[in-house]
């Protein structure tokens, strides 16, 4: 077995090395602040919601190196893309555990919490789902599934929405983590949604259309979500919530804060393409 640093032929490569390091830092931080007391008058319970978080993050990560990797033409970064995902598994199954510490390790009331608490159910779900996903990551496993191992990790886009849905309900009223994350995650279906021949063989205008159409899709997508999570799930009324995305004047909102990180995507994006576009073409002599 290939170890993590290095590439499928042995040799060692820094960028996975260097991923590979970083993946360890949230879950040491946490659990130094964990011994040290500092996670507040409910450590547990904060380590708790930080794994899951860190779960999710890693979890849109991964499925952002794709969409990173050809817009800026940086094929080496998809060698990283399975640890982030196997990282994923690892801090979901911290959350899982942590929940179980909580419970006092009583693995009843933890089965019957999962089998009667909606929210519960669906992380359990997503968890199985996303262990499945990185068991199935190495190299014999893709050989040994062949056509099938790309049906079954699409299924890490399902597993997103689901994740996502879990982290706003647990976050009850304060979801502005969950809106935020899930506006990426539009932005990220939204790209995969366009045709590869325009995102890659058209012209420069026509590529800054296209990020541009996806700022205001995910934008307009965050602020809509936030509005039905306070109208169907909270007594808070929906439209002063979407009344606060028409300024600024009160401080930025998800949808705010996704059109900012989507329009630095797009115009570090489109500056790549310009500086692909300009390089001089290099004549093939004999």
């Amino acid at each position: 077995m290939t170890p993590p640093w290095r590439d499928r032929r042995g040799r060692f490569l820094p960028l996975k090395t260097a991923v590979l390091a970083s993946l360890f830092i949230p879950g040491m931080l946490y659990g130094f602040w964990l011994a040290s007391g500092e996670l507040g008058a409910r450590p547990i319970l904060a380590a708790i919601h930080a794994t899951g978080l860190w779960a999710i993050r890693f979890l849109l990560i991964s499925l952002a190196i794709t969409p990173f990797a050809r817009a800026l033409d940086w094929p080496s970064l998809l060698l990283v893309r399975r640890n982030v995902g196997v990282a994923s598994a690892c801090y979901a199954v911290a959350h899982l555990f942590l929940y179980v510490v909580d419970q006092k390790f009583a693995l009843l009331t933890v089965i019957s919490e999962i089998a009667l608490r909606f929210y519960l159910t669906i992380g359990f779900v997503s968890l199985l789902v996303l262990l499945s996903l990185a068991a199935t990551s190495t190299d014999a496993w893709v050989k040994r599934l062949g056509r099938n191992w790309k049906r079954l990790h699409r299924l890490a886009y399902p597993l997103g929405a689901v994740a996502l849905l879990h982290f706003y309900i647990q976050s009850k009223l304060n979801v502005g983590q969950p809106v935020f994350v899930s506006g990426l995650f539009v932005w990220l279906m939204a790209w995969r949604a366009v045709p590869e021949a325009w995102r890659r063989g058209v012209g420069i205008g026509v590529t800054a259309a296209i990020y541009a159409g996806l700022v205001v899709v995910s934008g307009v997508a965050t602020a809509g979500l936030e509005f039905a999570w306070y109208g169907l799930a909270t007594r808070v009324n929906p439209w002063r919530v979407l009344d606060a995305n028409e300024s600024i004047a009160r401080g930025l909102r998800p949808a705010h804060w996704v059109v900012v990180v989507t329009t630095a995507l797009a115009l570090v994006f489109i500056a790549r393409r310009l500086t692909r576009t300009s390089q001089p073409i290099r004549r093939v002599t004999a």
